[in-house]
């Protein structure tokens, strides 16, 4: 654990990039599902999370937040 903490330490913004480059790779998820028609007929569990669920979305902005309290802290 204080070898993780050392390294976002070093690279405190990482976790806010990260979290945004998860926001915007649901951003492209959603336009290409649209694009090739996933809302036609009973998607399955992984498609629907992906789209409908906006997991990328939930994640990116959780691990984003969390980035900026541990920035704050180290």
């Amino acid at each position: 654990m204080d070898q993780l903490l050392d390294k976002l330490e070093q690279l405190r913004g990482l976790p806010v990039l990260s979290g945004v480059a998860l926001v915007i790779l649901n951003f492209v998820v959603q336009l290409v599902a649209y694009a090739l028609g996933a809302g036609t007929g009973e998607p399955s569990f992984l498609v629907f999370l992906f789209t409908d669920g906006n997991l990328l979305l939930h994640l990116g902005v959780i691990i984003g937040l969390l980035g900026v309290l541990l920035g704050d802290i180290l």
